[in-house]
């Protein structure tokens, strides 16, 4: 029986991780991958046709799953701020290879892929709010994910220089980052509390209010829609 396209993908992927530390995400360790997992090349342009970005991608899906598997399967804090760093933290315990992630992060800094590294920190901020079952259908859904995005993308550049014992530096600023954005849930519940900074606010919130999540639907790949108003 023929692999399948994403098996081929893995096989890759896993001869590529021996070659990234030294030649990174590129079209030499796509080759040698090829070599060393006896792939032909018109086979891994196939399921990888924009090169070395792809298995880039995919380490980070892989990376995504292996956290969502641990979510699904450990018991979590009571906490939901800690419910989100321990989902953070099966995050980057979930990389088996820092170098790779390095790598990939010169990557996806490069202009053309800065695109792809975006998307796949978004994906990842939504996988781990899917996961703790975010319900959220307004604008809610988009402030959720890009937040966490922004708490993640900076908790793993923390952790690329982190040579502390057990990772313990990374965790104290992980802790902390949370600790800013629970700052900010308090002043917007403290807006939505005033009488004053409510009616200040009531323009913005109504436009914000017709803003919804994307939905299954014909057009799913649109990033989100707009209700009209009812009259």
């Amino acid at each position: 029986m023929e692999n399948t396209p994403d098996q081929i993908k893995d096989q890759l992927l896993d001869a590529a991780l021996m070659h990234v530390p030294f030649d990174g995400w590129s079209e030499t360790t796509l080759k040698a991958a090829a070599a060393d997992a006896g792939v032909d090349m018109a086979m891994v342009r196939a399921v990888c046709p924009r090169g070395a970005v792809d298995l880039a991608r995919a380490y980070h899906d892989r990376g995504d799953a292996a956290m969502v598997e641990r979510l699904e399967t450990e018991t979590l804090p009571d906490r939901f701020r800690d419910k989100i760093a321990t989902a953070v933290r099966f995050r980057i315990e979930a990389v088996t290879d820092k170098e790779a992630v390095r790598r990939g992060t010169t990557l996806f800094a490069l202009p053309m892929y800065a695109g792809d590294g975006a998307k796949a920190i978004w994906g990842t901020a939504d996988r781990i709010w899917t996961a703790l079952g975010d319900t959220s259908e307004d604008v809610n859904w988009y402030t959720k994910r890009a937040t966490l995005s922004g708490v993640y993308s900076a908790t793993v550049l923390y952790w690329l220089g982190d040579d502390s014992t057990d990772n313990q530096a990374t965790w104290a600023f992980l802790d902390r980052r949370i600790d800013d954005v629970m700052q900010i849930e308090k002043a917007k519940a403290q807006v939505r509390d005033s009488k004053v900074l409510s009616t200040l606010f009531a323009g913005p919130n109504w436009v914000l209010d017709k803003i919804k999540a994307p939905a299954s639907s014909p057009r799913s790949d649109m990033p989100g829609s707009w209700s009209s108003p009812r009259n």
